[in-house]
């Protein structure tokens, strides 16, 4: 690893250490030639993964795009910044393990939406009006429908207690 300081090419690890959830490694160094001490980053390099749009476009994965979208579906509902780019973090894992290097715009979609559901109702229906082009109110009823209803199997099964 060549030195910031001095150009010098070799340098010697005084410590190692994962970070980000084992997705890197944050390394100190200290240059063998003038002594400085540094910190570099080891990351994993994803295959790059193209992004298949509804009218055929192709384009590269956006991760930054992706949090937008979702940043603005989850405005004042409590959930942070920080859970959020957790949340794209685990998308972009899945992405590369499932769908290796090309995958449809709306297997994308339907991921954010597995994951809104469960952190919150109104993000989730926030996404999912942008996502699937709502027209009107009855496709937000349908929508509401849908959560009510899978929220109520849910809480039926939670409520059977277990004999004994």
């Amino acid at each position: 690893m060549r030195c910031p300081y001095c150009q010098h090419t070799e340098s010697r690890v005084l410590e190692s250490r994962s970070t980000e959830g084992g997705q890197s490694v944050r390394r100190r160094r200290e240059c063998l030639s003038c002594g400085h001490r540094f910190t570099t980053y080891e990351r994993i390099e994803f295959v790059p993964v193209t992004v298949i749009k509804r009218d055929g476009r192709r384009e590269s994965f956006n991760r930054s795009k992706l949090l937008r979208g979702m940043v603005r579906a989850c405005e004042k509902t409590g959930i942070t910044q920080r859970r959020l780019e957790v949340i794209v973090d685990e998308i972009e894992i899945q992405l590369q393990q499932k769908f290796g290097r090309e995958v449809s715009s709306s297997e994308i979609g339907e991921l954010v939406l597995q994951y809104l559901r469960e952190e919150s109702e109104v993000a989730y229906v926030r996404f999912a009006s942008v996502y699937r082009k709502f027209q009107g109110i009855r496709d937000f009823i349908e929508t509401l429908d849908d959560l009510k209803s899978q929220s109520s199997v849910v809480e039926a099964s939670e409520s059977v207690q277990p004999i004994h």
